[in-house]
Parts: C-alpha cells; sequence; structure tokens
C-alpha cells in the first residue's frame, strides 16, 4: 500500500529522516512512535507530499507521490498536529469547501458530508463557527476532512495532543472505528495511545528506523532471559546457597527482607531457561515455603526506552572537513587584514598622543599668560 525507499531529507548539515525503509500493508492501524524530534512528522510530511524528500522514493498504491502527486494524494487523507481550519466558516461551510477542493462530485457531495459528520459525531454543531468549538471538536472537523472523499489511507500527525481525558478516549474509538474501512497511520510519543489503538508499531529515533513490529512482537524481542521475583521464608545464606547451585539460574539478588522472616529476590534465568518449574520443586524440596513467585517481562515503555535509548548513544557524524582551497584563502583574508588592522591601530594611538600633546601646551600658555597679567 505505501513503500517508503531510502527516505532522507536534509535541512542545512542536519538530516531529520535519513535511509529510511517500511512497508505499510492494507487494513491496520499503524504507529509512527518516537521521542519529540525523531523525525516522526517529517516522514509523515513527505508520504503526503506535503514536503519533497532529499533523496528516496515513496509510493502510494504503486504510484510515485514525487512523480504523480495529484493522482497519488487521492489515495490520502492527511490530519496535520494543528488541523488547517477556517475558523470565520460554520462546520458544514468548511466541509463543503474540503470536499470541492477534493473534487467530490457535486450530486453525492451532500449525502457523503452528512455520512462524515455523523460518523464523527458533529452533526450537532454543522451550523456553528468553528472559532466557537472546543479544541475537541475541533480535531474532529479537521478529521472529517481528512475522510472527505473516503480515501484508501488516514494519515494522522498526534491526533490527541492538547486534548483532555474524555476527548482522547473520544478520538481514540474514532481512529478504531476508522480502521474497518481505512489504513490509518498515527504518529504519537505516548505509549498508552499506541498500544491502545495500534495493529504495528514502528519505532523511530535521530530520524532512523529501529525496531518495527507488533506491541506483543516489540515485547518478545527484547525480553531476553526470563526475570523472577520470588518470597520466600528462609535464611540469605541458606537461600544464596542453593541458588547457586542451580545452572537454570544466571544471577540473583535480594532486595529488603520482610516481616516475619521473608526474603525476597530477582533471579535471572540462564539462556532460554524456563526457571520457575525448576526453582518451586527445588524449593519445595528444601522445606522452603513460597509466599510469592511471578515472572515479569518488559514493558513497551521498557522497550522504547532501550531502544531509542541505545540510539542516542551511538557516536554523531562528524562534521565534514572544510576542503584546503578555503582554509588557504580564510588564511590568506586573514593576513592581508592583519596589517591593516595593525596600521589602523597605530594611526589612531599617533592621533590621540598628539590631542594629548597639543592640550598640555595650550594649557601651560594659558597659565603663563595669567602670570603676566
Amino acid at each position: 500500500m505505501i513503500e517508503v525507499n531510502n527516505l532522507s531529507k536534509k535541512y542545512g548539515s542536519n538530516y531529520a529522516v535519513k535511509d529510511l525503509s517500511f512497508t505499510i500493508e492494507e487494513g491496520f492501524v499503524y504507529g509512527l512512535l518516537g521521542p519529540n524530534g525523531a523525525g516522526k512528522s517529517t516522514t509523515m510530511n513527505a508520504i503526503t507530499g506535503y514536503i519533497a524528500p532529499t533523496c528516496g522514493s515513496i509510493l502510494i498504491n504503486g504510484i510515485d507521490i514525487q512523480k504523480k502527486p495529484r493522482e497519488a494524494k487521492k489515495h490520502i487523507g492527511y490530519l496535520p498536529e494543528i488541523p488547517p481550519l477556517y475558523p470565520d466558516m460554520t462546520v458544514r461551510e468548511y466541509l463543503d469547501f474540503t470536499a470541492e477542493l477534493k473534487g467530490v462530485d457535486k450530486k453525492i457531495r451532500k449525502e457523503q458530508l452528512e455520512k462524515i459528520m455523523e460518523k464523527v459525531m458533529i452533526s450537532d454543531v454543522s451550523k456553528r463557527l468553528i472559532r466557537n468549538l472546543s479544541k475537541g471538536y475541533r480535531q474532529r472537523v479537521g478529521l472529517a476532512s481528512a475522510i472527505i472523499g473516503y480515501p484508501d489511507i488516514i494519515i494522522l500527525d498526534e491526533p490527541t495532543v492538547g486534548l483532555d481525558p474524555k476527548q482522547i478516549t473520544e478520538i481514540r474509538e474514532l481512529i478504531k472505528s476508522l480502521a474497518k474501512e481505512h489504513t490509518v497511520i498515527l504518529s504519537s510519543h505516548i505509549l498508552s495511545e499506541v498500544q491502545a489503538v495500534c495493529d504495528k508499531i514502528l519505532i523511530i529515533s535521530q530520524g532512523k528506523l529501529v525496531a518495527m513490529d507488533t506491541p506483543e512482537g516489540l515485547e518478545n524481542q527484547m525480553s531476553g532471559s526470563t526475570c523472577v521475583n520470588i518470597t520466600v521464608k528462609a535464611d540469605k545464606e541458606g537461600l544464596s546457597e542453593i541458588l547457586s547451585g542451580m545452572p537454570e539460574i544466571k544471577e540473583y539478588s535480594f532486595s529488603d527482607c520482610g516481616p516475619e522472616g521473608l526474603v525476597k529476590c530477582t533471579i535471572i534465568a540462564s539462556e532460554n531457561a524456563e526457571v520457575r518449574d525448576v526453582l518451586s520443586l527445588r524449593l519445595a524440596k528444601e522445606g522452603i515455603p513460597i509466599y510469592e513467585l511471578c515472572a515479569t517481562k518488559k514493558s513497551l515503555e521498557d522497550v522504547f526506552l532501550e531502544l531509542t535509548e541505545e540510539k542516542a548513544a551511538e557516536p554523531v557524524e562528524k562534521k565534514e572537513t572544510e576542503p584546503a582551497e578555503e582554509k588557504e584563502a580564510e588564511s590568506v583574508v586573514e593576513k592581508a587584514v592583519e596589517p591593516a588592522v595593525e596600521k589602523e591601530t597605530e594611526t589612531a594611538e599617533k592621533e590621540k598622543t598628539e590631542t594629548a600633546d597639543k592640550k598640555e601646551t595650550e594649557l601651560t600658555e594659558g597659565k603663563e599668560n595669567e602670570g603676566d597679567i
């Protein structure tokens, strides 16, 4: 549906996005996740044809958006982070204007707008001026304008930013309902939102794609060894001796002891080892009561932080050195300027000295004249 190949966008000497490649398939909700400044909005603007990439290609249903922008854009509905609304228009006027711009046939325009307004729940405010609407309703109007013409792909840039919790929940439900008829791509840096709405997640950091999978797949990819927390009634020395002799356990550490002689311990299993069964049987054999035994795994938040921090830790590309001719030219200019500056300084000091001598002479002559009188 969408193919992004080696996409790069450069501003001056800095890359907002570099060598980005991914494929969007039909019928899913995709989340573009990344910290602020990661390149999410730049990627979306390039996909919609709003900005031209420095290099790379973007195909929308097989159509190159750089070569045939009008044809490609017919398949896209776009809601920017700040919806481009006209505050002096009513909701109905604005949507009718948008439909005209998108080339929706007049014969079906009225019926289509009624259905869309009902879908995003703005029928009751259709005659109100946009300037008088709350932020939540304005976001709905922007969403309605993106749906006009029923494009295959809906792209939403930070759709819930600045909304209150109730409005956020309503917009999320709208996005889920859109997914039944459209492929949806939304960008966000809010993990809970992406996890609640999206089928697949793309994580971008410093303009590069660092991961792409389902939320569960990302958690499993980064889970590594099993981590088990146990609380038992035993002494540390005895428990430590038991754990040290078990090959299934890679490492362990004790936390603060609980009440009534309880010991809390965090255990990291060896690679691909299922430690819970072996551990519970061994502790039962030793007659040690188990009060708690539970495995923990990395959350999406842990995965996100790990991936973006790893990317941030990579060395930054060094700035290109200046060509030798430029350095030589600068050296020539500096050498030419230095004598001129020195000469100008000497002249100024000479003039200053002459002025001081002149003033001293005039003062002396004045005193002599006073003595004569």
